[in-house]
């Protein structure tokens, strides 16, 4: 009896053992990960690997180092991506606390890469591209080059809305490693996407002689009357991004420019139908506060209906993946981005925002769930 007590006993204690084990080996795997550092960028990448490019004049918006990532392919193709994180549209909203507006470094952000688009997994018709992405911890869609001094309740904060200063930083150091892709995709979720309106122009400059070009904006879409004022004022965008806005639609006066100036280009938007965090930032700009609800979300859906009527107007035949994902009950709100989350579901149309996005580059350009812009809630 004593023997079978002391068999029992050390079961019990072996399992507790391997419990902790596994226990322990699942945390060292959760700590490596979510302290992952990438080596910088080498003379000679190997392929499939994710290096940290850091640009002399890299600088997030609380003055701490900025970098971005490259991660070179086995085609000759290349997929430029923007990461998104808020915006800021005036002093009060750069100060950033106590509502963080907008990320203000780049912390924690490398455990983005190698999900969504950047995935490997065999699905992915992009895993073998050569991936440059581009953080945001700037608040200004990736175009600002200012350095603003600000004052409040008798204290003092500098804010350094850098993002172009970044991004042409980090292309100067990538593009020794690129040459001329045979395809090019500029893309970026929120407001990521909304500086893939803003300086796609710009990117087709370092690319001269590529031809098959997709510019695809994800989950960005704001009405202000101010974005002039704030790309000139807040930003000090360069005068050419500054220019091109004339309107309350920045994605939207962007992407018309870009066909102006480069109708080959194929132009995609994507976005869920009542997107909650744009709503919420919308609540903001109409009524100065951040928030989502049921009537935020109702007219959420109406400025979407319009942007695609603006772009069918404006474009020539632009495409659109309109989704719903995520509905909550309460609000009727539903997901924010596509690219950086679940590229393989089939959200509209028996297609998946990946294959509708790979289908563009291939030439076959293709809208999916416009009926849900009349859906009722």
């Amino acid at each position: 009896m004593e023997k079978k007590k002391r068999h029992i006993l050390r079961n019990i204690l072996i399992g507790f053992l391997a419990i902790v084990i596994i226990l322990g080996i699942g945390m060292i795997v959760i700590f490596n990960k979510l302290n992952v550092k990438y080596a910088e960028l080498p003379d000679e990448p190997e392929i499939g690997q994710w290096y940290k490019v850091t640009p002399e004049n890299g600088k997030s918006s609380d003055g701490s180092e900025w970098h971005g990532l490259f991660r070179k392919g086995k085609e000759n193709k290349v997929f430029i991506f923007f990461y998104g994180g808020g915006v800021s549209f005036s002093e009060e909203t750069s100060w950033n606390e106590p509502d963080w507006f907008y990320t203000p470094n780049v912390s924690g952000q490398d455990l983005l890469a190698g999900g969504g688009i950047m995935t490997t997994d065999g699905k992915n018709p992009f895993k073998d591209w050569t991936f440059l992405i581009i953080e945001y911890s700037t608040g200004d869609f990736h175009c600002g080059q200012n350095e603003l001094h600000l004052e409040r309740d008798d204290k003092e904060k500098t804010v350094y809305h850098n993002g172009y200063n970044n991004y042409s930083g980090y292309m100067q150091k990538v593009l020794p490693y690129i040459g001329e892709p045979d395809a090019l995709v500029i893309a970026g979720s929120s407001a990521g996407g909304f500086a893939t309106s803003l300086l796609s122009d710009d990117i087709i400059g370092y690319f001269p002689d590529t031809k098959n070009i997709t510019s695809c904006v994800d989950s960005s879409l704001l009405y202000y009357d101010g974005w002039k004022e704030t790309a000139k004022n807040i930003w000090n965008a360069p005068e050419e991004i500054v220019s091109k806005l004339t309107g309350d639609n920045i994605v939207l006066d962007s992407l018309v420019d870009l066909q102006m100036k480069h109708p080959e280009v194929k132009i995609l938007f994507t976005c869920s139908n009542r997107d909650d965090a744009l709503q919420s930032y919308q609540a903001y700009l109409d009524d100065g506060k951040m928030g989502t609800s049921k009537t935020y979300s109702d007219q959420f859906q109406k400025g979407l209906q319009k942007m695609v009527f603006d772009m069918q107007e404006k474009l020539d035949h632009p495409g659109f993946y309109i989704f719903e994902c995520g509905l909550k009950k309460d609000t009727t709100s539903t997901q924010h981005q596509i690219l950086i989350a679940n590229i393989f579901d089939k959200l509209s149309g028996g297609k998946s925002a990946v294959e509708w996005l790979m289908d563009s580059v291939n030439g076959n350009i293709n809208s999916y769930g416009l009926e849900l812009l009349e859906k009722e809630y």
